[in-house]
């Protein structure tokens, strides 16, 4: 049965406001290349559907030439000035105080009542929205909650949030596509069989014959095969079918969901390590101007060490009986 909201309205607020943003860049001087790149990535969440397979990956090669052309223009990407004339950083702090707290708390609170409540409502027999959709739709309608929370609490100009939209996606750049590129990535080679690839290098050429040696390439694995996707969510499918269900769970027969968890904890270590995870670690160094692009990542290459051994140790323990 189908739901009243899908994640096709999700897509459609989600282009209209790349297109917004490419109407800005299209309106400033040199900056046309920027209007192409992000509104051709609104065009993708529009009408995806629509271009169909061939049309979308046109879409998407274009994008990747205008990246490499440069989106800067005449302006650098960094030290971008205030889009609008609201009182930003400490003078907006002085201004609002800790009201300024409230829009961004409404988001989390709106997303898991939503998740939970949600998936139980229904208007006529219909469902308000699919089960497995229910996160997806309740964080949109969140954000939407917020902003409308950020607009009636601090009364920005109306121009305010497509404006600081757009200078936050000037500050980042191109790496703000990379999570939903990544993910769809790991898709596809989990599609292709790169999982069974895995599992056959796994046994033919890594000592994976006792369940500790096992834990220890799964856990491993999944925290370099995230360092190249960027995306422990990308890996998971692919190391999980190659290494966690052949190897740890039918061949020794380890705890699925503990090898799941476990696995994906493992994954998170990987993220603290790559630049590829551009949401995680680009962005903030960009935001907070650091004096360099990865001292995020150096910052945190000690704690995902420790972490990474402590995953072993219990994925070790937990999975399997002692």
């Amino acid at each position: 049965m189908s739901a009243m909201v899908t994640l096709d309205q999700v897509y459609l607020l989600m282009g209209a406001l790349m297109l917004g943003v490419a109407w800005g860049h299209a309106r400033t001087p040199g900056r046309w290349r920027a209007a192409l790149f992000w509104g051709g990535y609104g065009v993708l969440f529009v009408a995806g559907a629509r271009v169909g397979d061939f049309g979308a990956g046109c879409l998407v090669l274009a994008m990747v030439g205008v990246a490499a052309w440069g989106l800067e223009g005449r302006r650098p990407q960094r030290h971008v000035e205030p889009a609008t004339d609201a009182p930003t950083g400490q003078g907006g702090g002085r201004l609002h105080g800790n009201r300024l707290f409230v829009p961004v708390l409404v988001i989390p609170v709106l997303t898991y009542v939503g998740a939970l409540w949600l998936p139980t409502v229904s208007v006529g027999g219909m469902p308000v929205v699919a089960p497995r959709q229910a996160t997806q739709v309740a964080l949109a309608g969140a954000v939407v909650a917020g902003l409308a929370t950020a607009l009636l609490l601090l009364r920005p100009p109306a121009s305010a949030p497509l404006a600081e939209s757009r200078r936050l996606l000037d500050a980042v750049g191109w790496a703000a596509v990379l999570p939903q590129a990544l993910a769809a990535l790991g898709a596809v080679f989990a599609a292709a069989g790169v999982g069974d690839v895995i599992a056959r290098l796994a046994r033919d050429t890594l000592p994976v014959g006792t369940p500790l040696a096992a834990t220890a390439t799964y856990a491993v694995g999944m925290a370099l095969f995230t360092i190249v996707m960027g995306n422990a969510f990308a890996a998971f499918p692919v190391m999980t079918a190659g290494i966690g269900l052949p190897l740890l769970v039918q061949q020794f027969g380890g705890d699925v969901v503990v090898v799941s968890a476990v696995g994906m904890l493992s994954g998170y270590c990987g993220t603290l390590c790559t630049p590829m995870a551009a949401n995680y670690n680009l962005v903030p160094a960009a935001l907070l101007e650091l004096p360099g692009r990865h001292d995020v990542i150096r910052a945190q290459l000690p704690t995902a060490a420790v972490l990474l051994a402590a995953n072993i140790g219990i994925l070790y323990w937990g999975a399997f009986p002692h």
